[in-house]
C-alpha cells in the first residue's frame, strides 16, 4: 500500500509499504477514506525528529471502512464506517475506567515513562504505524473506533479522531460558563473549533487571538471578537483592556511548542533536532525547551484566580516558567493529551446536526490526494496559500 513515511527533518515521502494485517484478536484493519494533517504532525516534521526512524508511517487523524476484524472486537463488523481516536485505549483498565483514556495502562509506554500509545507518533508513544496511508491496523478495535452513519461527508466526522474532542476538552478544562470570558490563543484548526465549542457550550464571551489574517477572519465570521497579535504590541495587555483591566476568566492555549515570537528558542530547538540521534534524544529528554511565547501570553493575560487550559502540545523538559506570576495570581493550570473517548458520547450528535453548527465541513482549506502530502506538509508549516487545514484522500 501507499503511505506517508518520515525520512528526516522536513523530509516526508510517499512510499510503498507492507499492508497491515491482524496481529491480535482485538485488531481490525481499516481502509482509510480520509486522513488529515494535524498541527501536532508538524512537531514530527521538525522538533521531535530524534524519536522517529526512517520509514515510520505518520498520521493520527483518520477514518474509513473496516476491512478485516479479529475474533475479539465486540460489535465491530466488516463494512462499518468508523472514525478512530488518535490515542489507543483498551477501555477497561484502571485509567480507562476513570475516563483517562490518554493514560491507558494497557497501551502505556512505561519504558519511556509516557502515556497511552498513539497512532503515527514516534517511539515515545509506541511507534504505531499511522493513518496517512491507504490502510491502518487498529489495536483494541472493540473499544476505540466510533461507528458512523453513511449519509454525510467524511469531514462531518473526521475531526472526532482528535481536534474536535481536543477543542471540546480544552474549553471544558478552562472552567468557564455563561457569565465568563474565554480567550483562545491560537486560531489554527483546534482554536477554530474551540471558539465554536465555547459558543456551543454557552460561554458568555469568546475572544480569539492570532496573527494570521485568514484565521482571524474565519473566527470573526463566526461572531468571535478577535485580537490581531501581529498588530498589538502587548497581547496580554490588550486582553486585559477588553475585560475591564481584570483579564479573561479562562484562557485556552491552542498553539504549542512552536509558537512565533521565540527566535532564540527556535534556533536552539532546530539545532538540537539536527544533532546525531543519541545526542539529540539526550538533549530533548534532559534539557529540551519549547517556544513559550503563546503560553507566556496566556499566563500574563488570565485574571487572578483564573484558569489556563493548555491544548497545544509541549515537549520541553527544562522550560523556564514564570512561577512567581503563576503562584501570586493563584492560577489553575489544566493540560494534557485529549481523552478522546470521554467526549464521544455527545460530540457525534452535534456533528450530525443538519446546520453543521461547528463548521466541520468548512474547516479544511485544502483537500488533496495522499500523493500530495509532502507538499501539503510544507504548505501547512509555512501557512502559505491560506492553508488552515489539509484533508488527504488515499
Amino acid at each position: 500500500m501507499k503511505a506517508l513515511t518520515w525520512h528526516g527533518v522536513e523530509d516526508v515521502r510517499i512510499e510503498e509499504v507492507p499492508d497491515p494485517s491482524i496481529q491480535a484478536p482485538t485488531d481490525a484493519v481499516v481502509r482509510v477514506t480520509s486522513t488529515a494533517i494535524c498541527g501536532s504532525d508538524l512537531h514530527l516534521y521538525g522538533v521531535l525528529a530524534p524519536f522517529l526512524t526512517k520509514g515510520d508511517v505518520l498520521g493520527h487523524e483518520f477514518m474509513g471502512i473496516v476491512e478485516q476484524v479479529g475474533d475479539e472486537v465486540g460489535d465491530l463488523r466488516v463494512g462499518d464506517r468508523v472514525v478512530v481516536p488518535f490515542n489507543i485505549a483498551c477501555g477497561h483498565c484502571w485509567m480507562c475506567s476513570r475516563g483517562l483514556f490518554a493514560q491507558c495502562e494497557t497501551t502505556q509506554n512505561t519504558e519511556q515513562d509516557k502515556g497511552a500509545s498513539l497512532f503515527g507518533y514516534t517511539s515515545l508513544y509506541g511507534s504505531v504505524p499511522g493513518g496517512q496511508a491507504e490502510y491502518v491496523r487498529v489495536p483494541h478495535a472493540g473499544f476505540g473506533p466510533i461507528t458512523l452513519p453513511s449519509d454525510l461527508p467524511d469531514e462531518r466526522f473526521l475531526y472526532l479522531s482528535d481536534i474536535l474532542p481536543t477543542a471540546w476538552q480544552g474549553v471544558d478544562y478552562a472552567g468557564v460558563g455563561a457569565d465568563d470570558t474565554l480567550a483562545v490563543v491560537g486560531l489554527g484548526p483546534v482554536g477554530q473549533l474551540a471558539v465554536r465549542c465555547a459558543q456551543e457550550r454557552g460561554v458568555g464571551r469568546v475572544i480569539g487571538v492570532d496573527l494570521v489574517p485568514e484565521r482571524l477572519a474565519k473566527a470573526a465570521a463566526a461572531g468571535i471578537e478577535v485580537v490581531n497579535a501581529g498588530e498589538v504590541k502587548d497581547v496580554a495587555g490588550a486582553l486585559r483592556d477588553l475585560t475591564g483591566g481584570r483579564g479573561p476568566d479562562g484562557v485556552l492555549e491552542a498553539v504549542g511548542m512552536e509558537a512565533h515570537g521565540s527566535p532564540v528558542a527556535a534556533a536552539v530547538i532546530g539545532a538540537a533536532a539536527r544533532l546525531p540521534k543519541p545526542l539529540a534524544k539526550t538533549a530533548v529528554e534532559n534539557v529540551g525547551i519549547d517556544r513559550l511565547a503563546a503560553l507566556t501570553v496566556c499566563l500574563e493575560a488570565v485574571r487572578r484566580g483564573g484558569t489556563v487550559s493548555i491544548s497545544g502540545v509541549y515537549g520541553g523538559m527544562a522550560d523556564p516558567l514564570p512561577m512567581m506570576t503563576m503562584f501570586d495570581k493563584g492560577l489553575t493550570i489544566r493540560m494534557g493529551q485529549c481523552h478522546v473517548k470521554r467526549w464521544t458520547g455527545e460530540l457525534p450528535q452535534i456533528a450530525l446536526r443538519p446546520a453543521d453548527d461547528l463548521g466541520l465541513e468548512s474547516l479544511a482549506t485544502h483537500r488533496l490526494p495522499l500523493e500530495a502530502a509532502p507538499d501539503a506538509y510544507r504548505m501547512f508549516q509555512q501557512k502559505t496559500d491560506g492553508c488552515l487545514k489539509v484533508v488527504l484522500n488515499p
